[in-house]
């Protein structure tokens, strides 16, 4: 956990709570983190779900690791050291949006369980919905996808610490949702985190 620099800073809580938001939206805020290696569809599914919660009427937000890192958290890069801050900072702010009532889809290889598992007890911690989606898909479907060419980069030794070749990806042991975006089709993966998102009361419809 970061530490704490500032000091006398107090919470000035307001006379408007989550449960107002809430009500006024129709629908409870959570983070759906979507973790996995590189090209195996974390984007893909995260836009796809975006664009059918908008059209139930459900306000989401997309918090997407490349977007991030060209802004908010542009001066990190990608050794352990600043992974763990991208995490952190992200997890932040995904917070807040859960607190104002929206679904956060927050979508980052997240590499290392700490880091995850951090941001869980954040949310936890505060109350919030957590939802740990982990896109899994085989080194070699992701690989052979490389839409960004960044595999290709990355065996040519033109990028180091890249998850899955010279940087590890640790699974997530019991992810909330478990995808294989190798396997299923986009709109079963859709279907399978709207089912878990009624079951928890986070949306109705």
């Amino acid at each position: 956990m970061a530490e704490q620099k500032a000091t006398n800073v107090h919470w000035h809580e307001g006379d408007i709570t989550r449960e107002h938001r809430s009500k006024l939206l129709g629908h409870k805020g959570a983070t759906l983190w979507f973790t996995g290696l590189s090209g195996s569809g974390k984007s893909t599914v995260a836009v796809e779900l975006e664009g059918t919660l908008t059209e139930m009427g459900v306000l989401s937000y997309r918090l997407d690791g490349d977007n991030v890192r060209m802004g908010i958290n542009k001066n990190l890069g990608f050794s352990a050291e600043d992974r763990t801050e991208n995490i952190r900072r992200i997890g932040e702010v995904a917070k807040l949006f859960v607190d104002s009532g929206v679904l956060a889809l927050s979508s980052f290889i997240s590499p290392y369980k700490a880091d995850r598992d951090q941001v869980r007890a954040l949310h936890e911690d505060a109350g919030m919905d957590f939802i740990e989606i982990y896109v899994d898909c085989s080194l070699e479907a992701a690989e052979s996808r490389d839409p960004k060419g960044l595999y290709k980069k990355a065996r040519a030794g033109e990028i180091k610490n890249f998850t899955g070749i010279d940087d590890p990806y640790e699974e997530p042991f019991r992810p909330e949702i478990h995808l294989h975006s190798d396997q299923q089709s986009l709109e079963e993966e859709v279907q399978e985190i709207l089912r878990v998102l009624r079951e928890r009361g986070i949306i109705s419809q």
